[in-house]
């Protein structure tokens, strides 16, 4: 019997321990550039972390002044995320029970289309997927 695909984002899917964040951005770890998205991830071990895939949204505030457009940008991203999250969590599931950490990082100083947004977050999915460890 095939599993019913939930494509919500629940509060486990959310990066908040500063641990793995430290680790994250410690360096070492791999990054992939997308105009105007950055993606930093790591890999985990699998009896670290909750969920596969636990995801950060960084919209700096020399970007955007306002919080208004701040989280109109992590709603573009986390939305775009939601929907197409499987593209990555597919591939992982063909590993050994791998884990991964990811941070989406705005690196443009203007507000883009939500299809833009969403076109560049499969890109680097897909980019991930492809090139697992």
């Amino acid at each position: 019997m095939e599993e019913t695909r939930r494509y919500t984002l629940s509060k486990s899917e959310r990066l908040c321990s500063k641990t793995l964040v430290e680790r994250l951005f410690a360096g070492g770890n791999h990054s992939f550039p997308a105009f105007p998205l950055r993606v930093v991830y790591m890999p985990l071990e699998p009896n670290e972390g909750t969920a596969d895939v636990s995801i950060l949204i960084s919209v700096p505030k020399k970007r955007f002044k306002r919080a208004v457009k701040r989280n109109l940008v992590k709603r573009q991203v986390r939305e775009a995320y939601r929907c197409n999250k499987y593209l990555l969590l597919d591939a992982l599931k063909a590993t050994e029970g791998k884990r991964m950490v990811l941070a989406f990082i705005w690196l443009d100083g203007k507000i883009h289309p939500t299809d833009e947004v969403e076109r560049k977050v499969k890109k680097l999915l897909t980019h991930i997927a492809e090139n697992l460890p």
